[in-house]
Parts: C-alpha cells; structure tokens; sequence
C-alpha cells in the first residue's frame, strides 16, 4: 500500500476517534483536550494536503487561541457537563434530513482534486504558472511594464499573492469584521466589579479554585520561550510572501506570546508591558492600516489597493511594499483582538 495514503488514512481515522471522543466526554475539560488535539491532527492533515498556510492557522489558532480561550471559559462554568433535557425526536430527524439534503447538494460537485474542475480553470491557472504570484490585481499584462506574463517578483508564495491581491477586498473585509468582533466584546462584555485572581485552578470535582502560581520552572521555562514565540511571530508577519504565514498567523503568535506571559506573571504584570489602551488602539490601527494603504494607492492614482501605484517607476518594489503594509494591519488587528478576548475572559464579565 502507499505510505502516504496509508497516513492518510491513518489520520483520518484518529481525527474521527477524537472527535467522536470528545462529543461523548462528560468531563468538559477533557473534552476541550480532545478538541486541541482533533485541531492538530487537522493541521497535519492540511499539511499532508501540502495545505501549508491552511495547516498553519489551523495549528496556531485551533489547536493554541482557541484551547486557551476554551480553558479559560471552564474556569468560570466548571469543568462537569450540567444535565440537560431528553433528547428531541424532531430536532434529531431536522438534522438527519439537513444532512441528506447536504450530501445531495454536493454530490454534482467536481472529485477532489480534479484538474478540470472550475476552479482550476479560471484564476488558479495565472498563479500557478508561474514560479511566483500575481500581486496587483488591477495590473493586466499589458500594462505591466515588465512584459505580458509577468506578474512581479516579489512574492513566491502563491497564497499570500492571492490573499492580498486578488482577494484584497475581501481579506480587508476579514479584518473589519474581526475588528467588529472585538469592539463588541469591549461594548458588551463588562467587567465585574472585584479584584480578579491571576490565575486559576481546576481540581477534579471540577470547581474552580484562585491561588497565584509561583511555580519557579513554569516561569522559569515559559519565560524563555516568550521572545523566542515573539521572534518567529515576527519573522512569520515579515517573510509571509516567501512562506506560510502572514499577518492573521502572526498576530494569534504574537498574542501567545503575551497571553503566556500573562498566564504565567499574571495580568498586572502583563499590563505593564503592554497597556490596554495601546491594545485597544491596535486593534482599530490595524483595519486604518489596511484601508488606508488602499487610499493611498488611490491618493497615487492607482486604483484602491492597487500597490504598484505608490511607486510607478518601481512597480515590483510598491507591491511588496503594499503587501506589507496591509499583512501588518491584519496582524495588529488579529493580535489585538486575541488579547482582548482573553483578557476579558481572564479578568471576568458579565
């Protein structure tokens, strides 16, 4: 049998187990492991799909922000399941019915993979020819001043040439609407009115415990690898173009970064480096970062996010240089977002 298709299978069949796992556990703690490592076994799985920027945000955000923030919510709520109700007969059989309907829908669908589908006909083609990607999607081969054909030569990853370019406006509208998501955090969720604890315990009956840790190691440990998670972050928000990542990766890094050192510090400490004015700012910097690189595209007499208009002379350079700009809007977006998430769960609501 083909090895790859024999850990092909393989994965498949543990990310069945764990999910199955994980539905059918009672203790919600566990629960939520079995999600992290389901969410892992996902990126290895995109991975293997050669899927890199997909495995990367599955990794970085499935298996990492999303445990974080789910751990966190357990130790307001505990970690036992409350009883429910019975089971509903009719919303059992308005599932099943919606499932049918599904697997019909899809079943006229291209095979995966097949090279004579839509979409590997229509825009997938003028990326992929090429050893590099497109990246103004305003700029047609004939107005290129590099010759017909040539897309620039600033940005080999694909993916990062689609996202940003051909897909500008709607990675700009991503931004916004995770900037949306966390102004209503800020708008809605309101702090309770006492002191909260740094950190939290679960013991095994599954309530919650306050005591501030003074585990010499944990810090010890995690406090050496907290410039080493900023560094790469950082490297994965300024080489985005030459490999997976960009700015949405970089910025949930970047926030484990900080939310490790609040986990492990505490939040006042955390504070201190890092106010929550400055992250509130971010978070609305990062969508004016992005839409205005688009202007100023305009403003050059280009079109909006057009980048080779801010340098007509040198084109390739204003491309990469605009590609740039709005990746690092996206990150100061995500990073700020991520921080307020936990740091509303951390510090308590109501």
């Amino acid at each position: 049998m083909d090895p790859v298709l024999l850990l092909d299978v393989l994965l498949l069949i543990l990310a069945v187990l764990a999910a199955v796992a994980a539905m059918l556990q009672r203790d919600l703690l566990g629960s939520v492991m079995l999600m992290g490592i389901y969410s892992l076994l996902m990126a290895v799985i995109w991975a293997n799909l050669f899927a890199m920027d997909v495995s990367f945000t599955e990794a970085s955000v499935g298996a990492g922000a999303a445990t974080v923030l789910l751990l966190m919510a357990l130790t307001r709520i505990g970690t036992r399941e409350r009883s429910g109700g019975d089971h509903s007969l009719p919303a059992l059989v308005l599932v099943v019915l919606t499932g049918v309907v599904l697997l019909y829908g899809t079943s006229e669908l291209p095979r995966f993979g097949d090279p004579q589908a839509p979409a590997q006909l229509h825009i997938a083609p003028r990326y992929l020819a090429q050893d590099i990607g497109k990246v103004s999607d305003s700029a047609t081969p004939q107005d290129s001043p590099h010759g017909e054909g040539d897309f620039g030569h600033h940005v080999p990853n694909t993916v990062t040439a689609v996202l940003a370019s051909y897909r500008g406006y709607d990675t700009m509208f991503e931004t916004a609407v995770i900037f949306s998501a966390g102004m209503c955090l800020l708008l809605l969720l309101r702090p309770i009115p006492r002191r909260s604890p740094e950190t939290v315990t679960i013991d095994e009956s599954g309530s919650t415990s306050h005591q501030k840790s003074e585990s010499v190691v944990l810090r010890t440990i995690g406090g050496m690898l907290i410039p080493y998670i900023l560094v790469f972050g950082f490297y994965v928000q300024m080489h985005g173009e030459i490999g997976p990542g960009g700015g949405f990766q970089a910025g949930v890094l970047v926030a484990a970064a900080f939310i490790l050192h609040s986990l492990l510090f505490g939040r006042a400490a955390t504070d201190r480096w890092l106010p929550r004015w400055l992250v509130d700012l971010a978070m609305s910097l990062g969508v004016l970062l992005y839409a205005g690189t688009g202007v100023a595209c305009m403003a050059m007499g280009g079109h909006f996010l057009d980048y080779s208009a801010l340098d007509r002379v040198h084109p390739a350079e204003a491309e990469a240089l605009g590609m740039t700009l709005v990746e690092a809007g996206v990150g100061l977006t995500v990073a700020s977002v991520v921080l307020t998430i936990v740091r509303k769960v951390q510090g308590g609501t109501r």
